[in-house]
């Protein structure tokens, strides 16, 4: 299972990516605003700035709503870069901008997706990735995880290609329990990621092994 970092901060993507595990990065307008990135020059600037951080995929989201819009969007920010992965909403415009980008050799990230009847128009779409969001369906009083399940379930007996994007992460057991149902990428904040690092035995245990290296020096 890949790792995508959830966030448009360069300082949490560049640690992440230290880590060694990072394989690409997915935004939003809402990750955007929250680091004061405004504008269309300063918001391509910055997804170029991601790009030159990270060798793996970066979504790039569009904000238009009609097929000319995400289309014209989409071409503008696959553009950007050879890594920009174009993030398309799953609405009845974006399912048929998901397949003029597949058509013409843009890659596709299909968001919002909250059922398996959105997963399978994604895939037949032709997605490159397709994001089920998680926390928000376990905010709801489902589980998220059931639905993880359930497309891996349905993309492996149709054999298709989309890749299960984990979205919407909020701990590190989601992490684990998105490789466990599998799921081909897992996108989350970096708390989540570095939360995988922590167990009170390894604590214990370092301790333990660092106590009796000073005995073996004194």
């Amino acid at each position: 299972m890949k790792f995508f970092i959830d966030t448009a901060n360069l300082d949490q993507i560049k640690e992440a990516n230290d880590l060694g595990v990072l394989d690409g990065v997915t935004t939003n307008p809402s990750l955007m605003a929250k680091e004061g990135i405004k504008g269309e020059e300063a918001v391509m600037k910055h997804y170029e700035a991601i790009c030159d951080l990270v060798d793996g995929d970066v979504s790039a989201e569009v904000i238009s709503t009609d097929f000319k819009g995400i289309v014209e969007e989409g071409k503008k920010l696959a553009a950007i870069h050879p890594h920009i992965v174009v993030k398309v909403p799953m609405i009845k415009d974006g399912v048929k901008a998901l397949k003029w980008f597949s058509d013409n050799g843009i890659r596709t990230n299909c968001t919002l997706i909250f059922s398996a009847g959105q997963a399978i128009l994604a895939a037949k779409a032709g997605a490159t990735y397709m994001s089920p969001f998680i926390g928000r369906i376990d905010d709801s009083n489902w589980d998220g995880m059931e639905l993880i399940g359930q497309i891996s379930h349905i993309y492996s007996v149709q054999e298709y290609k989309t890749q299960i994007l984990a979205a919407s992460i909020r701990s590190p057991l989601h992490i684990v329990k998105a490789a466990e149902l599998g799921a081909d990428v897992c996108t989350c904040p970096l708390d989540s990621i570095l939360g995988l690092l922590k167990h009170p035995l390894t604590d214990i245990g370092l301790a333990k092994f660092l106590e009796d290296a000073k005995k073996m020096n004194a």
